[in-house]
């Protein structure tokens, strides 16, 4: 039996911020989707495709260095994650904090940003309770681009469109199984150039 896809799912879609559209054949897709989809500018990609795409993106990791930082929030979750991608063969650098005592966020923020300015590391990992404070914090540093992920498509997205070097996620609003997968995407997704580098260029340009 095919799947039907309706307008109620294409409105999901576009509320998740997603342009694209995977398709295979086992899909039906209702005359009012139809519209929908070519109202809204949505792109079809056949699922062969969609496939193709996302192996070549994620042939290798494109961090092998890493800084890892948390304020107190993030301190167990920054820990189990950093055990998994020293398993994996990822150098972390953990710059703190090292234990669940309240402390403030921007110190470890500022330094996990400050090696990815430096050169050190190729990118940073953050955690904090929500993931908005530290991102808040980072891109205050020149050359920084730190995206909050909540999700495998936020993750991807601020890869390939927004490069971005600095990852945060917020511990206490999140599952760490989703964590674990925003993780890997971010880490094995490259930045797809082109026109999105006349983007970064334009906001690079306010930090002269």
């Amino acid at each position: 039996m095919k799947k039907l896809i309706t307008e109620r799912e294409i409105l999901a879609l576009l509320q998740s911020g997603n342009t694209e559209f995977v398709v295979d054949k086992d899909m039906l897709i209702t005359p009012l989707a139809a519209d929908r989809i070519k109202i809204s500018g949505i792109r079809l990609i056949k699922a062969g495709e969609q496939q193709k795409k996302d192996d070549e993106n994620r042939v290798k990791r494109c961090f092998q260095t890493l800084a890892f930082g948390s304020d107190h929030t993030g301190f167990v979750v920054k820990n189990e994650i950093k055990v998994l991608l020293e398993k994996a063969g990822v150098m972390v650098t953990d710059i703190g904090c090292y234990n669940d005592q309240s402390c403030d966020y921007p110190d470890f923020a500022i330094k996990a940003a400050q090696k990815v300015q430096n050169k050190e590391v190729d990118g940073a990992v953050l955690f904090d309770a929500t993931g908005i404070p530290s991102a808040i914090t980072a891109n205050k540093l020149k050359g920084i681009r730190a995206a909050t992920a909540y999700n495998e498509f936020s993750a991807k997205s601020c890869r390939g469109h927004n490069n971005a070097n600095v990852l945060v996620i917020g511990a206490k609003t999140l599952g760490i199984e989703t964590i674990k997968g925003i993780v890997d995407v971010w880490l094995h997704t490259a930045f797809e150039g082109g026109r999105h580098q006349n983007r970064l260029d334009k906001i690079a340009k306010l930090e002269h």
